[in-house]
């Protein structure tokens, strides 16, 4: 095999694992996996996730130096309704790659949100 095989493998196998990671996450969260497939849709959902307002994925699109705000609070929501911290809500907004299959192949259970910010059983 050569090297330029080797390295196609290797980025397919870290998409499957990328794709797999976020379909598993949605589904943990009684969201549809197939969701995470569609760009821009899949954003809505994850902000639906994390319990956000869904203008802010207008201000995450959109409006530029905002949008690092709006991706760690699309995270630390995320984060939040799996019973995570405010880091690991940095590690799922600036270092997803690596977060979310933690978070999607590890033991972490979706507790969702109640609206006054409180964690709820999520079944």
């Amino acid at each position: 095999m050569t090297a330029g095989t080797i390295g196609v493998f290797a980025v397919f196998a870290f998409l499957a694992l990328w794709v797999a990671s976020y379909w598993i996450t949605f589904s943990k969260a009684n969201e549809p996996g197939w969701a995470s497939l569609i760009p821009i849709y899949n954003i809505h959902v994850m902000f639906r996730i994390g319990d956000n307002e869904w203008w802010w994925l207008l201000v995450l699109l959109l409006v530029p130096v905002v949008n690092f705000y709006a991706l760690y609070k699309l995270g630390a929501g995320i984060a939040r309704a799996f019973g995570k911290g405010g880091l690991y809500g940095f590690g799922l907004a600036y270092l997803p790659f690596v977060f979310f299959p933690l978070l999607a192949f590890g033991g972490a259970q979706y507790r969702g949100h109640s609206r006054d910010g409180t964690a709820s059983s999520g079944i």
